[in-house]
């Protein structure tokens, strides 16, 4: 399974973002997809997840109501929304797709692309 973001860049405080994520493979195994975000001098963490079936979103805190899919499952390709946009959302945004496999789970992940939020 191999999975490639775009729509990252320059934008303004207060600006909106798409970013999109192709998956290509191993497609019809993926259980849910999600973003992830890395910000400089920080771990890696959760941005948005959604399932596959059923459609259930999961969002960090710090996103609600701001960040949304645009679509209502975790197809490919995959889109978030990322409106009001503000410096610490500044990071570098990766594109996870989780499969369920006894005994556990296969998390695929994307390279990244870069959204630096500045003025």
């Amino acid at each position: 399974l191999q999975l490639l973001e775009s729509g990252g860049g320059l934008v303004h405080p207060g600006g909106s973002l798409k970013l999109s994520c192709a998956a290509s493979g191993r497609t019809f195994s993926i259980n849910a997809m999600g973003w992830y975000r890395q910000a400089p001098g920080k771990q890696r963490e959760l941005v948005a997840v959604i399932t596959s079936v059923g459609g259930r979103e999961n969002y960090a805190e710090s996103v609600k109501g701001r960040f949304t899919f645009p679509r209502d499952n975790a197809k490919t390709p995959m889109y978030m929304q990322l409106n009001s946009l503000n410096t610490e959302d500044t990071a570098v945004y990766y594109c996870n797709a989780r499969i369920y496999s006894d005994p556990g789970v296969m998390d695929y992940w994307g390279k990244g692309t870069l959204v630096p939020v500045s003025s």
